[in-house]
């Protein structure tokens, strides 16, 4: 008799649907839609919704531009001065070519490209990295290394 198991998962962007999975779906998939979600949260202009699917924890690392970020609260601080403070736009994200690599079961690899157009038409993009963890709260972002092209 196949038992599942299932999770419910609400990432606060409102009026984001609720995730549903099952125990048994592959974890890259899970992943993947963990990506999506962030991206309708940030096109949404709901920063906190973007940022559930990191570690709320000190040891989350955020590398891009030359600097790193180190805990959570830094890492948010650091989105907020970017894309929210002084009247500034979080613009329209896409991410591509997503991949995603399970190395065990409760750790994995992501890596893909992600561009941001701005309501002015001009755009920015790069690469990312990130190391995922299954912890007990569900698959979190540990590591963040995004480059700008």
């Amino acid at each position: 008799m196949l038992n599942r198991l299932f999770i419910i998962t609400v990432l606060g962007c409102a009026g984001f649907p609720v995730v549903t999975i099952a125990a048994d779906d592959k974890p890259s998939d899970t992943i993947k839609t963990l990506l999506d979600t962030q991206v309708a949260c940030w096109n949404k202009k709901d920063l906190d919704g973007f940022l559930l699917p990191y570690w709320h924890d000190p040891g989350v690392v955020f590398q891009s531009g030359g600097t790193r970020s180190d805990g959570f609260e830094a890492l948010r601080t650091r989105y907020r001065n970017r894309y929210q403070a002084e009247g500034r736009e979080m613009g329209r994200l896409e991410f591509e070519g997503i991949e995603v690599i399970v190395l065990s079961p409760d750790a994995a690899v992501s890596r893909g490209r992600w561009k941001l157009t701005m309501s002015d038409g001009k755009t920015s993009g790069g690469l990312f990295t990130l190391i995922l963890r299954k912890l007990p709260e569900g698959w979190r972002i540990v590591h963040d290394h995004t480059s700008l092209n």
